[in-house]
Formats: structure tokens, C-alpha cells, sequence
């Protein structure tokens, strides 16, 4: 037994015990410096009218945070700490370059008012904010978030023409790559979202199992269905490789899967999310009503966190 000595000298503190030198406000930072290479694409591809998107979107979900904060909740700000800023960024990046100024106003105020500060603030909100901005939006105003067309690009997005194609006619994957394709802002250039991952990775901000995760299950979802629908040569290869990089795969699955309040605790917790993910994406992109299902899939997968903690934990320390 300890003696009386050591018992006063015994501190007992609530997790966590490991300390870090990263910050909210850095990872943040490294998170917004991973989302520059798909905003130079996007404004290479679109024109400079995805500067201003970009910019009404992160002003407006700083701005409602802000006030919410000081006139609302009456504690102390928290834009500082850029999560307002990331929500900002990602709400834009799911939204066509046509969209109506007004409209991204409405979705940036969902995502911090309705999805994030309803529920206490970062780190209490159980779905990802500009997921569920970009969701409402896409319920309330579907015609003009589904608006693809500008000079640059006249046709549908590769994901809309698959969809109502009898037969797999995708994009080139090449195209597809490099973000010469119509889309939401940040869905076009699968590369400059890859570098991003890499630059996360790097940093040590996210680790690959949750995005790896669903890319494998996404692969293997659509090289099985293009087996069972009696696809041989390239087809059968290039249908898993089309669904990566068209639409919103990379961008959920790289920066809003991650999300660390809205994702699971563990490693293993967090495998069984991705393939959640991964799997319901393609049921509904196969056979759902919309072309696209990345952001419905992570909401569902959201909500299931609170009981994947629950029955995935890591084994205690000493127990067998």
C-alpha cells in the first residue's frame, strides 16, 4: 500500500492524458492549406467567380458563428479557432459555380446556426456542418443545385450521365483527374483533393484507414455490380476507378469523413464506418434518386458514431 505521503501527491485529472502540441486552431490551418490546390483548380476551371463563392461562404459561416456567440450563447468567441472557416470552404466546395448568392448565405446559416451551434458549438455536434448545408440546400433549392451548366462545361456531370445511361459511358478518367468536367466546385479535380490528403497525412492531422476504407469498399461495390451486369474488358475496371474520382467521393471521403466530432474514436470503430459510407454511397448512386450519394451516406454514418463508440473501444490497458 502507498503511504499517506504519496496518496496526497497521487493527481487524478478526466482524460485526455496525452498532450500534443497541435491545437485546433493548427489543425485547422493545416486543413484549409490541404483545400488550396482544389480551389486553384476550381478557379482554373470555373473563373474567378469561385473566389467570391468561397469567400460570401467563409464570411458568412465566421460572421453567424460570431454572433451567435456574442449575442446568443454570451460566452466567449470561438472563430478563432478556423473551424468556422472550414465550414466555410466546404459548404462552397459542394456548390455549383451558378449558385445564387443568396442561397449560399441560407446554407452557411444552417451549417453554423442550425448543424453546429444548436448543439452547443465544435465538439458537441453530431453531424458535420457543411454536410448538413449543403444536404438542406440541395432538399430546399434542387434545380439550382444541380445547375452544372456554364460556358466552360454545357453538358451533365459525368455522375448524371452514368446514371441515366443505359450502359457505363463515363467521363475520362483522365479528365476526371485533372477537374476538366462540370461539377460542385470542389468535386472536379480528384488530384489536387489527393495532394491534399497527402499533405494532411503528412501533418499527421488525419490518418488514411477512414478514407482508404472507403475507397476500397467503393472499388469493390462497383467492380462486383459491373461483374454481375456481364461487363468484361475495361469496363469492368474502369467503372470502380470512374466512381473514385467522379463526384464527391474524394472530397467526403478525404476531408468530411474525417471530421474528428462526427467520426468514431477508434481504429477499428472507424473502418466500420467508412465501409458504411463506402457501401451506401454506391446504393445510392446505383439506385437512388439522386446522382450523387456521398453526403447523405456520412449524415447516415453520423448518426450511428454514438453507437459504434459504444461497442468499438480499444482493450483497457492490463485487461485481458
Amino acid at each position: 500500500m502507498m503511504n499517506a505521503d504519496k496518496v496526497k501527491n497521487l493527481i487524478v485529472a478526466p482524460s485526455p492524458h496525452v498532450q500534443t502540441t497541435q491545437t485546433t486552431q493548427s489543425i485547422m490551418r493545416d486543413v484549409l492549406i490541404a483545400l488550396l490546390p482544389a480551389l486553384l483548380v476550381s478557379t482554373w476551371a470555373f473563373g474567378w467567380r469561385v473566389i467570391g463563392i468561397t469567400a460570401l461562404s467563409v464570411v458568412c459561416c465566421v460572421g453567424f458563428e460570431y454572433l451567435i456567440q456574442r449575442f446568443v450563447v454570451r460566452g466567449a468567441s470561438t472563430v478563432g479557432n478556423l473551424s468556422a472557416a472550414v465550414t466555410g470552404v466546404l459548404l462552397a466546395f459542394n456548390l455549383p459555380v451558378t449558385i445564387p448568392w443568396w442561397i449560399v448565405v441560407i446554407g452557411a446559416f444552417v451549417a453554423i446556426a442550425v448543424a453546429k451551434m444548436t448543439f452547443g458549438g465544435l465538439g458537441k455536434n453530431p453531424f458535420n456542418p457543411a454536410i448538413v448545408g449543403r444536404v438542406f440546400l440541395l432538399i430546399a433549392y434542387p434545380v439550382q443545385m444541380t445547375s452544372f451548366a456554364t460556358d466552360a462545361f454545357t453538358g451533365a456531370t459525368p455522375l448524371a450521365a452514368m446514371k441515366f445511361s443505359p450502359v457505363f459511358a463515363g467521363a475520362e478518367l483522365g479528365d476526371l483527374f485533372i477537374g476538366n468536367v462540370a461539377g460542385s466546385l470542389g468535386e472536379v479535380a480528384a488530384g489536387a483533393l489527393l495532394l491534399g490528403f497527402a499533405y494532411l497525412l503528412w501533418r499527421r492531422v488525419i490518418t488514411w484507414h477512414i478514407p482508404v476504407t472507403i475507397f476500397i469498399t467503393m472499388a469493390l461495390f462497383a467492380f462486383f455490380v459491373a461483374w454481375g451486369r456481364g461487363w468484361t474488358g475495361a469496363a469492368l475496371w474502369e467503372f470502380p476507378m470512374f466512381h473514385l474520382l467522379a463526384g464527391g467521393a474524394m472530397l467526403g471521403a478525404i476531408f468530411m469523413a474525417t471530421d474528428y466530432v462526427t467520426s468514431p474514436m477508434t481504429v477499428r470503430g472507424g473502418v466500420i464506418y467508412a465501409v458504411g459510407i463506402g457501401a451506401l454511397t454506391m446504393c445510392f448512386r446505383l439506385w437512388g434518386a439522386y446522382p450523387e450519394g456521398m453526403s447523405f451516406a456520412i449524415l447516415i454514418m453520423n448518426a450511428t458514431v454514438p453507437l459504434i463508440n459504444k461497442y468499438v473501444k480499444n482493450r483497457r490497458f492490463g485487461v485481458k
